[in-house]
């Protein structure tokens, strides 16, 4: 979830063929919608069969709950400070929720009835999915409240700040570029959690850890459901999917949280939690370039044919992405000393 830099600027279009290129993309989009309707029945879990968040928690209800916050304290206490700050940091990704189903649904083509009771499969998608995500902003929110090792006050602002100032994926609105996007980021997501399950297993807390993987597990699924969405465009635009490809990765993967510290009285907090990721292995420059390398292998980037002049390039592009950022993130060092945050 660190920085890393642009190699190039994508190649500049005029209105004109940003105007057609929009056109054709919504066209194939509308063309999926089935598709995508029948993945929110068979992809998505139906609410009265999903794990909610309660399911790892204490029962209040139960008269030895007390007894139960106890022990996920005393769990919680061998977990260490750089750990729990790259999970709040997870946790506030998590939680920006509003801010992820509005620009889903501002997609060109996505939502063409600019209704949220609309019947398409594409907004009946935006929000199945998000509804999924929303569990776990709840259920590290909860748990990360009975540590009692975090300022929650200081998080919830943070939260606040987040959702306030906004997010923009920098897909220019084109529902191409943001099938790359979500690809990529739920791949990164479930990385992330994966890691921090481990790492919590090292500090003895298995529930922690079983909550990690647990959502981690929601996180494949929906990755598996956006590679396959973008699989499908590849299939009927081999040319302006991989040309799509080119551009996201050309402005690189903003990180959905980076905008956590903007106007506050700590601007840098998102490049601190991106420190720690970095530092204790949740999210490394190697795991950015290893998933540039996994798209441009799943989606058969390097054996795609008849392409146009522009995804000829953009193929060429491509095909050498992952060794590019593989050797840049072997020259990336850890930082020495790390800024904690919401910590009490």
């Amino acid at each position: 979830m660190g920085y890393l830099p642009t190699y190039n600027q994508a190649y500049p279009m005029n209105a004109k063929e940003i105007n057609y290129e929009l056109e054709k993309n919504m066209e194939v989009i509308s063309q999926l919608d089935d598709f995508v309707g029948h993945a929110v029945e068979t992809v998505l879990v139906d609410p009265e069969d999903c794990w909610q968040p309660t399911d790892f928690l204490p029962d209040f209800s139960n008269p030895e709950a007390m007894e139960d916050v106890k022990l996920l304290q005393q769990r919680a206490a061998g977990i260490p400070d750089t750990v729990l700050t790259s999970l709040v940091g997870n946790l506030v990704t998590e939680e920006a929720l509003p801010s992820y189903q509005t620009y889903f649904n501002l997609l060109e083509g996505i939502n063409v009835e600019r209704s949220l009771l609309s019947p398409s499969g594409w907004v009946r998608w935006s929000k199945a999915w998000t509804a999924e995500e929303n569990r776990h902003g709840d259920l590290l929110n909860k748990y990360l409240y009975l540590t009692g090792r975090i300022d929650m006050r200081a998080v919830e602002q943070t939260i606040h700040r987040l959702i306030t100032n906004g997010f923009d994926a920098k897909s220019d609105a084109d529902p191409y570029q943001a099938m790359i996007y979500t690809s990529f980021q739920e791949r990164a997501t479930k990385i992330s959690h994966v890691n921090t399950g481990k790492l919590a297993d090292k500090a003895g807390d298995h529930v922690l850890s079983k909550i990690c993987k647990t959502i981690a597990g929601d996180e494949a699924r929906h990755e598996k459901a956006y590679k396959s969405f973008m699989s499908k465009i590849f299939e009927i635009d081999p040319s302006g999917a991989i040309t799509a490809f080119e551009k996201m990765m050309r402005k690189n993967i903003v990180m959905p949280a980076v905008l956590m510290g903007e106007g506050s009285s700590r601007p840098s907090i998102y490049k601190d939690f991106s420190e720690i990721t970095q530092k204790i292995g949740v999210y490394t420059g190697w795991d950015y370039a290893r998933i540039i390398e996994h798209l441009v292998d799943f989606w058969k980037v390097e054996s795609l044919t008849g392409l146009d002049t522009a995804a000829a390039k953009a193929q060429e592009y491509l095909a050498s992405l992952a060794d590019r950022y593989m050797r840049l993130a072997d020259r990336i060092k850890a930082p020495e000393e790390v800024s904690l945050a919401w910590l009490k």
